[in-house]
């Protein structure tokens, strides 16, 4: 499901116009994306919790050549699954 699907869901779900139903989607997009940003995480009942970990860096290996590479530390986004959420993609 793309953004746009998911805005034609809850325009058809919760009513109203196309308009209001792509700038619900955004906003909420929006706001979670700020606060990871910031550092914190965004805890969704029933779907799970997102934030951003540190990965360091390290040395990794070229597949075709074998020759190391250095891969540089960087920010990663992380969903951890809600335990009803997991329970139900598991039933």
């Amino acid at each position: 499901m793309n953004k746009a699907e998911l805005a034609g869901k809850y325009e058809v779900e919760m009513g109203g116009s196309k308009a209001e139903a792509d700038r619900a989607v955004d906003t909420v997009f929006y706001l979670v994306r700020e606060a990871l940003k910031k550092g914190k995480e965004v805890k969704i009942s029933g779907l799970g919790t997102f934030k951003v970990v540190r990965r360091k860096a390290r040395t990794g290996r070229n597949p075709q050549t074998g020759d190391a590479i250095n891969i540089p530390a960087r920010k990663k986004l992380v969903l951890k699954a809600s335990k009803s959420f997991t329970e139900e993609l598991n039933s």
